[in-house]
């Protein structure tokens, strides 16, 4: 077995909240203003997008990743504001493992707190374990990001452990990264039906 993932093809999510689309170089001037006024979205991101350069740096790399069959990143459209709210992808996608990690999620900071992740997350979890048929997504996080850790674990996902000292920090020293995940008996086994309560509620 191995995952029904396809590179080329153009994913697109959506439910009455939401949009998730194919990120693509356009979508720099909708993505600006945060890199512009929001430098703090990095703060625990290994990979920073803040300014001009950053962010245009940020979006030719994920599209870099992504020709390489290694990624698959995503612009997220707020409906209920009719806002660009963010970022967020798949990455390390191993298709002879069924496993795919889903990371690099940001959002402005108007869009947190709002209900957005959760139905981002369960757009993205049902298309990682229906569609690609994965057994498993993997999460991380620096494991000093307690509001990452505990968006993480309200939709489903379970600690596995840290790895210590894994990756550099943008601004010097390194980080120690919590591994988190969500597996596909998980996931039909109560986690679908507990987030689809959560986004519906």
């Amino acid at each position: 077995m191995t995952l029904n993932f396809n590179p080329e093809t153009d994913y697109i999510l959506e439910d009455e909240r939401v949009l998730l689309r194919l990120l693509k170089d356009s979508d720099y001037e909708f993505l600006l203003p945060f890199a512009l006024n929001e430098p703090d979205t990095w703060k625990y991101s290994h990979i920073s997008a803040h300014g001009e350069d950053g962010m245009r740096q940020y979006i030719q790399d994920a599209l870099a990743a992504k020709a390489t069959g290694r990624e698959y990143p995503f612009i997220v459209f707020d409906k209920q504001t009719q806002a660009y709210a963010g970022s967020t992808r798949f990455y390390d996608i191993l298709p002879a493992y069924q496993t795919v990690q889903l990371g690099y999620t940001w959002y402005g900071e108007k869009f947190r707190g709002t209900g957005l992740n959760k139905h981002c997350k369960f757009l993205l979890l049902q298309l990682a374990f229906e569609t690609f048929n994965a057994l498993r997504v993997e999460f991380r996080a620096d494991a000093r990001n307690e509001r990452s850790i505990a968006a993480m674990k309200s939709i489903g996902c379970i600690p596995e452990g840290i790895l210590r000292s894994n990756m550099p920090l943008t601004g010097g020293g390194r980080r120690d990264s919590i591994v988190l995940s969500i597996l596909k008996d998980e996931w039909e086994g109560g986690v679908k039906e507990a987030l689809l309560r959560k986004v519906n509620g």
